[in-house]
């Protein structure tokens, strides 16, 4: 177990770092830097709001794959300005992809898991997601930005319809759904498959997508209760 801040400035300085390996690398300019910079300061605010005040291994995984994400999203950001830098972009994807097999096994081999570690898992699994489909929305098709705001737009809903703030259950088809998501996206973002085949391949996965939400949202409408309205917002599908 590390403090939150500990934590924290480590995982800034590991995001600093990145960044200027890319700016070596590729040349990432300052509106990337200011992207990556900008959102790092949203995790931060996020999870020294929501953490109990320490971070167990497995969080710290989940921190890794949010700094991943942010040095994603200097690129993603570069991209509309320059050239796609694809191959880093492919490469900080199929790396933070890769974390989210770790974080829950090492949770559960160290008997840390907690409601703030799955929370913030599916919150960093919804920030990647975002991020990936906001380039291949730009890059090939704009109604895939459909993917990355679902999560966005049940959390809003949320906000409105008390009876979407309930816990839902566990269930393992969520963590399916968002793992096809985030392969899905960056193979489109990697362009190496058939253009129609990955445009099928993305509306599947949008279609899987909208099934889970569906499904959630159904079980929460039929459990509604005025007792249950003081629950938590649920996690990403994944979660």
């Amino acid at each position: 177990m590390v403090t939150v801040r500990r934590g924290l400035l480590a995982g800034a300085a590991a995001l600093v770092l990145l960044l200027a390996v890319l700016t070596v690398a590729v040349g990432l300019g300052a509106p990337g830097w200011a992207v990556g910079l900008f959102l790092a300061l949203v995790v931060v605010a996020w999870v020294t709001r929501a953490a109990d005040g320490t971070l167990g291994p497995a969080d710290l995984v989940t921190l890794s794959r949010a700094v991943l994400t942010c040095a994603l999203a200097a690129l993603v950001a570069e991209a509309f300005l320059h050239d796609a830098a694809v191959t880093a972009m492919v490469t900080l994807a199929v790396l933070a992809l890769l974390s989210d097999l770790v974080d829950g096994w090492v949770a559960r081999r160290t008997r840390t898991v907690s409601r703030f570690g799955t929370r913030f898992d599916g919150e960093v699994d919804a920030f990647l997601i975002l991020v990936l489909s906001v380039y291949v929305a730009e890059a090939v098709h704009g109604w895939v930005l459909a993917i990355g705001l679902a999560r966005y737009a049940f959390g809003a809903a949320g906000s409105v319809l008390p009876w979407m703030r309930a816990q839902l259950p566990p269930r393992y088809w969520r963590k399916v759904v968002t793992a096809v998501q985030g392969i899905v996206l960056t193979a489109a973002v990697a362009d190496v498959i058939w253009s129609p085949l990955m445009s099928a391949a993305l509306v599947v996965a949008l279609a899987l997508l909208a099934e889970s939400f569906g499904r959630d949202v159904v079980w929460l409408w039929r459990r509604r209760s005025p007792a249950r309205h003081q629950l938590v917002v649920p996690g990403a599908p994944g979660s």
